[in-house]
């Protein structure tokens, strides 16, 4: 009986990337995203892997949307094994002072109040059948901070902390808990943040070679794939060329 993992955010960059490795060595999923055109899209490429997938188009902010969905997943959907928190966003630049409240509210609101919602759905789940591997995705911006950064990096160190105190609370119940914390990955992470300044976005990478999708993915791979005594805390991943948020070796 193949494995089953739920992923938020599925329909782009790291997400849609994990949900495509998982599915080749077997796991059936169910994906989750706010664009239903890319969650159905996805859902056909996945399924011609030969696995089942389960879609359901929600917005992670949304606690009731969080709740309807969890709760009345089908029977067979419900044993999730890997709940894998990638849906998460920054957006804009600005010092403290100048900060956008719309911005603030949809970064704390989806970087943690969503990661909240969905693991406080599945986490029973998983402790129903003592077993289960929580992944969160977290950042270099939840180990430090740089110019700019100030609200975004707030979240992500909320992230980095919730994930401390989650392998506590998981750990009677045999739940493993990983904290992914990556550095400068080519998504659409940067347009999102530059508000569609596709310029403003392709420089933060400019002479540099980043990580993409397909890395963290092979990366989130490998913690859920360790032997049952095995689990991976906390991971940072960074390009060759990053030393630390403000510290890059430029081409």
């Amino acid at each position: 009986m193949n494995k089953i993992a739920l992923i938020t955010g599925a329909t782009s960059g790291i997400g849609k990337a994990t949900a495509t490795k998982l599915a080749e060595i077997g796991y059936n999923l169910i994906i989750t995203g706010r664009r239903g055109d890319r969650l159905t899209a996805l859902e056909d490429e996945l399924k011609a892997k030969g696995i089942q997938v389960l879609a359901l188009q929600f917005d992670v902010r949304n606690q009731q949307e969080v709740h309807n969905a969890i709760s009345n997943l089908p029977a067979e959907w419900q044993n999730i094994d890997i709940l894998v928190n990638n849906a998460g966003l920054a957006v804009g630049t600005s010092p403290i002072q100048d900060g956008i409240l719309d911005d603030w509210e949809r970064m704390i609101d989806t970087n943690v109040k969503g990661l909240l919602y969905i693991t406080h759905e599945v986490a029973p789940l998983m402790i129903k059948n003592e077993k289960g591997h929580i992944v969160n995705i977290a950042s270099v911006a939840g180990k430090e901070v740089y110019p700019g950064g100030n609200v975004y990096c707030a979240t992500k160190h909320a992230v980095d902390a919730l994930s401390k105190a989650m392998r506590i609370d998981m750990l009677k119940h045999n739940i493993k808990v990983t904290n992914i914390a990556p550095g400068m990955v080519e998504t659409e992470f940067s347009v999102v943040r530059y508000k569609g300044d596709q310029q403003a976005a392709d420089n933060v990478y400019k002479g540099v070679t980043p990580l993409t999708g397909e890395d963290i993915a092979d990366t989130i791979v490998f913690a859920v794939t360790r032997p049952a005594h095995i689990c991976l805390n906390d991971i940072q991943i960074m390009p060759t060329a990053q030393a630390s948020s403000r510290d890059v070796n430029r081409k």
